[in-house]
């Protein structure tokens, strides 16, 4: 009895398990897809400017042909402690007919509910020489980090990439999606959880099983005692009467 439902536990568990991995397996391989398609040939291009320059207040409208994605390398919960740095890879895809000069990448964070209420302008990292040629794609590194004063919970990050094709200012947005701010030192993803609660449930049967097991030695112990006493008061009744024939 004990066993059965050690088994049936056991394949409840794996069946609750089954949606989170499958998950965890189709970020892994979309963000392999989405690294693989960013970074050519000129994924080097760009190097990052010593100059500080002020693109908080500009906004421009995007341009044909260019197309952006993001990926946040090795962190696929998206999980940034506050104060610390975090670092995003942007991607960028010239399919237009003339080359760009990226010239800046920049990010925001707002309240989930509500874009038009600003948390934070984070620092905006400007870049020279980043040419891009026509047909050609490239990747650009962002470090961020939020105010270590920011209280833990889901935000929205909106990032911008701003370029510049024939001495005109474009700008297009590489990224506009949650991400979940912890204190720093408490980096527990979605996934690292999900693992820890596995593992405790696994002990948790593992004692079931051992305890099933004990259960069951010492009934069969229980057993043996009592019948052996039984067999050694039969033969000794057994002697006696054979004594008095």
């Amino acid at each position: 009895m004990a066993a059965t439902s050690i088994r049936v536990l056991l394949l409840a568990l794996l069946l609750i398990a089954s949606p989170f991995l499958q998950v965890a397996r189709g970020e892994s391989d979309s963000e392999a897809d989405s690294v693989s398609e960013v970074v050519g040939e000129n994924s080097d291009l760009g190097t990052v400017g010593d100059e500080e320059q002020d693109f908080v207040d500009t906004s421009y409208s995007p341009a044909p042909g260019i197309e952006t994605i993001c990926v946040f390398p090795k962190n696929r919960a998206k999980t940034v402690a506050a104060g610390e740095q975090t670092e995003l890879l942007v991607g960028l895809r010239n399919d237009g007919e003339s080359s760009l000069n990226v010239i800046a990448v920049k990010a925001s964070v707002h309240l989930p509910f509500d874009h038009n209420l600003l948390v934070q302008n984070l620092t905006a990292l400007a870049f020279n020489n980043a040419s891009v040629p026509a047909s050609a794609q490239a990747t650009f590194p962002y470090l961020f980090a939020v105010s270590k004063y920011l209280q833990p919970g889901t935000f929205d990050l909106v990032g911008t990439i701003i370029y510049e094709i024939d001495n005109h200012p474009y700008q297009s947005t590489y990224y506009n999606g949650t991400i979940e701010v912890v204190e720093a030192g408490s980096l527990l993803s979605i996934e690292s959880v999900f693992l820890i609660t596995l593992g405790f449930a696994l002990l948790v049967l593992l004692g079931l099983w051992i305890h099933a097991k004990s259960a069951t030695l010492l009934s069969h112990r229980s057993t043996f005692g009592y019948f052996l006493p039984y067999q050694r008061v039969y033969q000794l009744v057994l002697t006696g009467l054979l004594l008095r024939v």
